[in-house]
C-alpha cells in the first residue's frame, strides 16, 4: 500500500451518475476498513433505501451537498459534515443539487467496496439490467435493497433516473 494516494490514483468505476474511486481497499487494511470516494452527478439518486447486514458506513461530504435518509430521519449534509450509516439501519443518499457532489466513504469492516466493481458492468450498459445478476450481487454482500423506494425518492427530491 502506498502511504500517499494522489488525486489521480485509485481504480474507479461509474454508472448512472454515481462513481466509486477505490482509495484504500480491504486487502490494504487486513479487512478492517476501506475508503472509497463517491462522485455524484447533479440530481442523482446514489442509492435507494437499503440495509447492510455486515458493514457500517461513514460518509464525509467533501464537496457539495447530499440528501440522506437514515432510519426514519431525513437530512441534508454539506461539505465538512459526516453522515453515520450503521449496519442494520435502512438508509439512502442522493445529490439534491444542480452541482456535482463528492463524498469520502469509510466502510467497516472492508469487503463491501467490491460491490461497486461488481455492480458497474451490470448498470453501465444499454438496455435494462439483468435483475437476476443484480440480485445475486446483492445477496453476495448481504444487502437488502428496497427498489420500491426509488420512485418516491426521485419524485420527492427532483432526481433523475434511478
Amino acid at each position: 500500500m502506498s502511504y500517499v494516494i494522489r488525486s489521480q490514483d485509485g481504480h474507479a468505476v461509474s454508472f448512472l451518475g454515481f462513481g466509486a474511486r477505490f482509495l484504500v481497499r480491504g486487502e490494504d487494511t487486513g479487512g478492517r476498513f476501506a475508503v472509497v470516494e463517491h462522485p455524484i452527478a447533479p440530481r442523482t439518486l446514489a442509492a435507494p433505501v437499503h440495509t447492510h447486514t455486515h458493514e457500517d458506513e461513514y460518509s464525509f461530504v467533501l464537496e457539495g451537498r447530499i440528501g440522506v435518509l437514515v432510519g426514519d430521519q431525513e437530512h441534508e449534509a454539506a461539505a465538512g459534515d459526516l453522515v453515520v450509516k450503521p449496519r442494520g439501519v435502512p438508509h439512502a443518499f442522493w445529490n439534491p443539487t444542480d452541482a456535482p457532489t463528492r463524498v469520502l466513504e469509510t466502510i467497516s469492516p472492508a469487503g463491501f467496496e467490491r460491490y461497486f466493481e461488481e455492480l458497474a458492468p451490470l448498470l453501465g450498459g444499454d438496455g435494462p439490467p439483468d435483475e437476476a445478476a443484480l440480485g445475486a450481487v446483492m445477496a453476495r454482500y448481504a444487502l437488502d435493497m428496497d427498489m420500491g423506494s426509488v420512485p418516491t425518492l426521485v419524485e420527492r427530491h427532483g432526481l433523475r433516473g434511478g
